[in-house]
């Protein structure tokens, strides 16, 4: 059971003010009656009796510890088994406050893995501070949706501790069911809102851009299904600067809403776009990266040293192009280099996923970086980069570029 509580609504108790400490106390516990799942774990083994705090002086230090260390350390702890906390940033430069590490669903759900496996990489993620679930209309043919929306009512999860995305572009087979006209953006939102069971998805993607479509037309829609309350704010995918910036100018023009961030690859092999274009947009019109993608599609977690295993995403016929590249040239040179790269992880305490991950966090521009994983331990070790993102110092950021040997050329370093 995990302490499922902001840190910043818990306040440090005064040294003097029983009565304020009481107060918390008893706030704490009606917390926990109502919600039956937020638990108060000490290691002590004189705890108090379950249910509520033990009155009088003596228990008080106890709790008031406790509830510093909430603070302070901000750590959500499971029972005997601490754990590092969870980092969260503004979507791009919004007020959205979105987890550093969100859950993708491409590929896996509704394809690669049951909905039971499912609902469990989904849990382990929201306990561990996860709060961004990202999906489209197009994953595995609208089942993707289905599954992420029957595990969410299934949890019961609260639905404002939630920051759900979707994407729209491939819709259906018909003319009329894809791309980004109005008719699509406002029918394709409905669609996805009904397969997930919500009123609303806090962010609505543009899956690609859409040179059929006039760029106020896709811009006026977005805005319209924000104003309905189908969405909280939009962004686009696989756009390129020029695109975003012309979304972002017809919005001016117009008085609409503007898209807050893009979602990009971005992994050590596919910087140029993260690293030169986008900042810019970052420092000018605040639109922030949620990055996807980070182990290039398991490429850097090194299971392609040896050729590609029966059970991997390469092996699968829709993905003969990742085998393909896997087994070319410019494939084997990566895997050299990953070889070096995990000189560098095995240095800082951490896996070769890990440093990967925390690699792409180093970016200031980066809200978060979306995590696919197959199974509950891939998705415990990628989880664990969090870790890893105070060690990604200067120096070795440096170690990294030198060993890549692709750091794209641009006018400023936008890294940390």
């Amino acid at each position: 059971m995990y302490l499922k509580a902001a840190c910043s609504e818990i306040s440090v108790p005064r040294q003097r003010g029983g009565p304020r400490l009481e107060r918390r106390s008893s706030s704490i516990q009606q917390r926990q009656g109502a919600g039956g799942r937020a638990q108060l774990c000490s290691s002590s083994s004189s705890s108090s009796a379950p249910g509520g705090v033990e009155a009088g002086a003596r228990e008080q230090p106890s709790l008031r510890e406790l509830l510093r260390t909430c603070v302070h350390g901000c750590v959500f702890q499971a029972c005997g088994r601490p754990r590092a906390s969870m980092v969260y940033r503004n979507l791009g430069k919004s007020g959205l406050r979105v987890s550093c590490l969100g859950l993708g669903t491409w590929v896996t759900f509704g394809g690669q893995i049951s909905d039971e496996v499912a609902e469990q990489l989904m849990t382990i993620a929201y306990e561990s501070g996860v709060n961004l679930f990202d999906t489209a209309e197009v994953y595995a043919g609208g089942k993707a949706e289905i599954i992420l929306g029957n595990i969410i009512r299934k949890k019961c999860w609260r639905r404002s501790s939630l920051v759900i995305t979707t994407k729209l572009y491939w819709g259906g087979k018909a003319e009329t069911e894809r791309g980004l006209n109005r008719k699509h953006i406002i029918e394709g939102l409905r669609g996805s809102l009904q397969r997930m069971q919500l009123e609303y998805v806090d962010v609505v993607f543009a899956n690609r851009p859409d040179s059929n479509t006039p760029m106020e037309e896709i811009v006026r829609a977005m805005t319209h299904v924000i104003n309905q309350g189908m969405a909280m704010y939009w962004g686009t995918s696989r756009w390129s600067a020029m695109e975003i910036m012309e979304a972002y100018s017809v919005a001016r023009q117009f008085n609409l809403i503007p898209p807050v961030c893009e979602q990009a690859e971005y992994h050590f092999f596919q910087r140029e776009k993260v690293e030169t274009q986008l900042p810019e947009l970052y420092h000018k019109i605040g639109v922030g990266v949620v990055s996807w993608s980070p182990l290039a599609c398991g490429i850097i977690t090194g299971k392609y040293d040896n050729g590609v295993p029966e059970s991997s995403r390469a092996s699968m016929k829709p993905y003969q192009w990742l085998k393909e590249k896997i087994m070319s040239e410019d494939g084997r040179k990566q895997q050299a280099k990953l070889k070096d790269l995990a000189h560098i992880a095995e240095k800082l305490g951490c896996t070769l996923p890990q440093l990967a991950i925390a690699w792409c966090l180093r970016n200031e521009g980066v809200s978060s970086v979306l995590l696919g994983s197959s199974n509950a331990s891939q998705l415990t070790e990628n989880l664990g980069a969090i870790q890893v993102i105070p060690k990604m110092t200067a120096g070795i950021a440096t170690e990294v570029d030198h060993i890549l040997g692709n750091r794209p050329h641009s006018k400023r370093d936008y890294h940390h």
